[in-house]
Formats: C-alpha cells, structure tokens, sequence
C-alpha cells in the first residue's frame, strides 16, 4: 500500500474510534436496563430437549408445552385463510406486476442475439380485486368440468397469475398438482400421468416450448388453460384438447347460473397440494400437502419476522413450485403483505434481460421482504468483492475499514447507523434500499457469504432450514441471532429428534454437541409421497402419540442455546477405498468460497483413494488468471487448458488448507473446469440451484474415467 493510502487508512480509523467513543457514552447513559443487545439476545436459549435427553425431541421454547397449528382459531384451511386477509384488508395493495413498455433484440460482440425489455411501474391488484378473481376463476374451472377432490395441475412461472389460480383451487377445493417450469418432457409427463390430470394451468411459452411435444403422451389431458392474454393463433394441438385464456375461463366463471353454483369447500385434512419435487435424486417425486399442513408451516415462519402486516412488501421471483417461495407468499398473504412479481432475468438493474440504463423489478418495487437461494447470495457476494477489488487504495481502505469495524460491532451486539448511511447505503441500494428481512433457504448458506449480506445490505439474514416434506418449515434462525453456519432453533410448529447414526460416526452421545440424523415431527409434516408405499414406509413414520414425523436424511448437531446446525448428509457420505468417510456436501461448502469458484460438484469413487471435482470458474477471474499466466485463449481454450486446470486446482487447495476444516484426504486431487454453467436449463442443477449428483456424474462419465485413470 502507498503512503498516501496508509495515511488515509490512519485517519479513518480515527474518525472511526472517536465516533465509537461519543456514540457509546449516549448508548450507555440511554440505555435502559431490560433492553438486550444482539450478543445477549444470541447467548439466550432458544430451545430444549423437552425429554431432558441429549436426542431430544427440540422445541421452540414458546412451544414446549404445545406446537402451534394455525394462525387464527378455527382459520384451519387454505381458502378461509384468505378470506379473513380480504375482510381485513380489502381495499390495500395485493398483487402487483409491471407493464412491458418495450422489447427489442440486442447483439452481443460474439453475434449471440439476447432479448432486452424496458419496463414500466408496478400495477397492482386490491385483495378484494384479488378474491373477485379467485372467485370467478374457480367458478370457470368448475364449468369446464373440473370437479371437487379430482387433481389439477400448474405448470407455469411465477407470476400474480399463478397464485390466483392456486388460491381458486384451494377455494373450490381441488387438489393442485405443481411442477417445476424447468423439467423435462419424461418429467412432466410422468407428474401429469402419475396425478391423472385433465385440466392443466401453464404459459403461452412453455406450452409451446416444453407442453406440445409430449400431449400425446398424456392421453387424459383435455383442457389447456394459458394465463397470457392472447392465445397464439394457428396452432394444433391433438384431438379432444381444448385450450382456453384465462381471462375466457374467468368470464365463463362470472356468468349468473356459474357464479350462483354452490361450492365445496375443503376441510383441513383435504389435500391442498401435491408437490411434485425437482427431482435432484432420480424421478420427481408428489408430495401431498393438506391444507392443515400449509397453514401449521406458515404459523412457524411467521411467529420468525417480527411486525409482519400491510406496511411489508415482498418480491417474488422464486419458482412457486418450490415449497420456500409458496410458503412465504402463503405468509404474505396470511398478513396483509403486498406482493410484486419478478423474475431473476429482470431482478436487478445489471439483470440479463433488463437493457442497460433502465430499472430492474428490485429498483423499483424496493421490497423489505425478500427469499434467495444461498446459490444467488453467494453470486452477490462474489460480483460485490470483485468490484471492491477494483476500487481506488483509498476506497476499497474505506471499504474494509469500515466492514471490519461493523462486523466487530455486530459481535458486540451493536449497531452501526454512521457506517450504515455513509460506506453501506449505495450497496443496500442495489437490493432496493428498504429490506429489513433476508430469507435465505433451500441449501446451506456459507458463514462468509451470511456475513457479508448481514453487513453490507444492513439487514438480518434469517438462515432457514426445511424440506417439501416439512412444507418447507423446520428451523428458521432468528433475525437477533448474528452467528453464522446455524439455521435456528426449530420452529414453534414442530419438534426436531436426532437419530444416532452409527455407520456415519454420528452419535446424541457425542461431546460437545449431540449428533445425529434429523428426524421433524409436527402437524406440518405432510401425508406422505402421492403413490409411493414404499417410499412412504421408508421416510415417514407416526409415533404413539399419533404424530408423523419425517426423516430427513440430513445430519445435523444442537447447540447449548437450542440451535440447530446441518453438517452432513447421509447421501453425499462416500467411503473411500482406504476407509476415509468424505462428505460431498461439506468440501464444496468449503471451495465454494474460492473466488476462482462458482459453482462446484465434489466427486468420490469408493473403489479409488482420493476425491475429483468438477468446477464452474467465475469467468472473471479466471480471465484474469490467464493474463497473469500469459495464456491466451477463447474461453473454452482456457477451460481445456491443462496448465489452468493445474493453477485452479493449486488455489482450490490453498483455499480448502487455509480454512483449516478440511483434512488432506477430502481435498480434490483432481478437477474438470467447465466450460457452460450449470443451470436448471440445462438440466445439472435443481430450481433451487441444488446439485443434480445423477446426472452431473452422466454429464462428465468420460472425465470421471479420465481422472481417476481408467484401463
């Protein structure tokens, strides 16, 4: 560092200490003597063994006595749920989505041709506008022949559309049928087939791009209903399928003799969805989820945010199929909250489909609640510390500074309102400005990347932990709890058990913390897989007491405080061929840290003694690694370049020896740099950006073969 920066350095951190001196001298004369800090509020327990036993069963301590099973008396379905959100709020912002001002193509350098869009501000729908449709919309089904308890399927992207149609299937009770927009034909297909569906719910794009080609194979289809406004015309579709707007169905449901009909509402134990999974370990799975299991599943989230009500604003840009984005939308309708739809092509303002110099959804819904996937946290990060890295000395001084001192004040248990306003408010401006709740769920988020989004968006990350299987609740930290690697102590809904694991080491007996498989009990545990006895017996269980439970097959520990941590999974344990145990799961936790790193899949052959992996590089770094190699190249010159491949690996290693919580053995020998990342697309990676082991192990077999030096 120059002088002039050392200087610089020198006299912020003076500015700095004497701003903690005055602004602690207040701090303590005001402070009253119940109020708690962050750090006292960390250190309280939050959980216990109800049975005294280190295997517990775990619960919330404000549920010791009972788990909580619904947020309002006698509110036990879906559709009454609502109901009271419209009579309390019928007139506040619900749903909102953003006009598409204009669309044009843009040429890339390389002659790749990317749609562009320009858009406008939010429109919004009123709850009561909102019930009108559901009501209509549902009352249309019904004269199209769909029938109460009979499944129905949405196949569609996350749009207002989509939750109204969930919410009239919910109000008519028929069962919904959800899956993922980013599946195959056989995946699609087998769901459909498997569920017996007849009418189904998609997009003018993707029944032209992924439904078309496989009617046929799905012979009891007979109604296509498009949520776009126009059908395309001129297209064929096979004999006996009729497709029909939205907008027409909704009309046919407002007709006098239709709207007059009587309807069936569900009960509790009706089933409200059958979730069909992403499919990560084979054949996408249904989960049956009733009503009553939704509404216990949003009661713990909820009681997790503190002040939920009118004044909040969500963005929903997660798939809807997924049970984190469903359940959080389900709370934010629960609470008054108003919705507005994006997508994580125009998310940001540097997002791909939004042109440069115009706004991205977040810029101008400016949400205070939002969900990620650790995937996306771990893409802001990364993208976030590149560009402090090409800061000026002073800047980038002041940026570390600054970042230093909040996270040592955060360990105090303090705020930080002058770093906040002066070095942090343009880097909070990038999520909106106003978040005030990050949710971060569906995999486990590293340590640094928590921390980095807990100091630099000014905001708490509350880290989640649940399965489809649990209606995505288990755990959710709270948002006073500023450690990292944890993902909170269970929610007030259910209750968490460990089961010794032998064959993995993992014991309740264990010192100092007891370990083991997690097993979730509660009334959010759902009715098991649609049509799968075998998978039901495996999975899921009922106690004495007539509760269900569901194990997991993650591993996890408890803290003193009640708080839970995952550090393993009994599927991504390999034993190598000397007897080693490596988990999959924790070595690409750890190199995932590598700036030179995007995405990583740690491989173990049991019949070889040392770990592969295969790499997704962060194109920019790894460009500039090149240069300083002086090895030149198109990018998959420099993907296949064996003197690359060499130098990633040596900083792969540097990276996993530094962080001290890898042994030698559960380090990568060997690695593959590829040249495309992995997308749901594509078909290596879930919705949820989760690891498709199957069919990444398919996709590089030839580099498996290769590596580990095949005869």
């Amino acid at each position: 560092m120059t002088s002039a920066g050392i200087a610089s350095g020198c006299l912020i951190q003076l500015v700095v200490w004497l701003y903690s001196l005055i602004s602690y001298l207040p701090y303590l004369l005001l402070r009253s003597s119940d109020s708690q800090t962050f750090s006292e509020c960390s250190r309280r327990v939050k959980a216990r063994s109800v049975s005294g036993h280190p295997s517990g069963p775990y619960r919330d301590i404000g549920a010791l006595r009972v788990l909580a099973t619904c947020l309002q008396p006698g509110v036990n379905t879906l559709d009454l749920v609502f109901e009271s959100s419209v009579c309390r709020f019928p007139h506040f912002d619900c749903l909102g989505t953003r006009d598409l001002l204009s669309e044009e193509d843009e040429t890339s350098e390389d002659g790749r041709v990317f749609k562009k869009v320009i858009l406008g501000e939010y429109r919004w729908m009123s709850y009561d506008q909102v019930y009108k449709e559901v009501r209509a919309f549902g009352s249309g089904l019904v004269a199209l022949g769909q029938k109460p308890l009979k499944n129905i399927a949405i196949f569609c992207e996350t749009r207002a559309e989509w939750i109204i149609a969930a919410q009239a299937c919910f109000m008519y009770n028929f069962p919904l049928v959800t899956l993922y927009s980013t599946l195959g034909g056989p995946a699609i297909a087998h769901g459909l087939n498997e569920a017996e569906v007849s009418h189904i719910i998609t997009s003018k794009e993707l029944l032209e791009t992924k439904l078309k080609s496989i009617l046929l194979e799905v012979p009891r289809l007979q109604h296509i209903i498009i949520v776009d406004d126009k059908l395309k015309s001129g297209s064929e579709y096979p004999q006996g399928i009729s497709v029909h707007s939205m907008a027409a169905v909704t009309r046919l449901g407002a007709h006098p003799e239709n709207a007059s009909r009587q309807r069936r509402p569900p009960c509790a134990a009706d089933v409200a969805v059958i979730m069909y999974t992403s499919g990560s370990t084979g054949v996408p799975k249904g989960v049956m989820i009733s009503h009553s299991n939704i509404i216990a599943g949003i009661t713990g989230m909820a009681e997790r945010i503190p002040s939920l009500g009118e004044d909040d604003t969500y963005i929903g840009y997660l798939p809807l199929a997924h049970v984190l984005e469903l359940s959080a939308e389900m709370v934010c309708l629960a609470h008054g909250c108003r919705i507005g739809y994006s997508s994580p092509q125009t998310l940001t303002n540097q997002s791909t489909k939004i042109k440069k110099g115009s706004k991205g959804d977040i810029s101008v819904l400016r949400p205070t609640l939002m969900a990620a996937v650790p995937e996306i946290m771990d893409r802001i990060y990364k993208n976030l510390m590149l560009k402090v890295e090409e800061m000026s000395v002073f800047q980038r001084t002041l940026f570390l500074l600054a970042y230093n001192y909040k996270m040592e004040q955060l360990a105090m248990g303090y705020s930080t309102p002058l770093c906040d306003k002066l070095v942090f408010q343009k880097v909070r401006a990038l999520l909106g400005g106003r978040l005030r709740v990050l949710l971060s769920g569906g995999a486990p988020l590293s340590a640094v990347t928590q921390r980095f989004m807990n100091i630099c968006f000014c905001c708490p990350v509350g880290q989640g932990y649940g399965l489809t299987e649990t209606c995505g609740a288990g755990t959710i930290s709270q948002l006073w709890d500023y450690s990292t690697g944890r993902v909170g102590a269970p929610l007030v809904c259910c209750e968490i058990q460990l089961k010794d694991w032998i064959e993995g080491g993992y014991r309740s007996t264990d010192r100092p913390c007891p370990r083991g498989e997690i097993l979730v009990g509660g009334p959010n545990v759902t009715m098991g897989y649609y049509k799968n006895k075998q998978k039901n017996s495996e999975d899921f269980f009922m106690d004495e007491k007539g509760q269900r439970w569901f194990c997991t097959g993650d591993i996890g520990e408890f803290h003193g405080d009640g708080c839970l941590k995952i550090i393993d999974r009994k599927k991504d344990l390999v034993k190598l061929q000397a007897g080693e145990y490596v988990s999959l799961g924790k070595v690409e936790a750890v190199l995932k840290n590598c700036p030179l790193v995007d995405n990583i899949c740690a491989y173990a052959n049991s019949d070889e003694s040392y770990v592969i992996g295969f790499v997704v590089p962060n194109q920019k770094q790894l460009l500039a690694l090149a240069e300083r190699k002086r090895v030149r190249g198109l990018w998959e010159e420099l993907c296949n370049n064996p003197v690359i491949e060499e130098e990633v690996l040596r900083v792969i290693t540097e990276t996993a020896l530094t962080g001290e919580t890898l042994e030698r053995f559960e380090i990568p020998w060997k690695i593959r740099l590829s040249v495309e990342p992995w997308t749901p697309e594509n078909g290596l990676v879930t919705d949820a950006f989760k690891l498709k082991r199957k069919e990444l192990k398919s996709h590089y077999q030839n580099d498996i073969e290769r590596m580990y030096g095949a005869k």
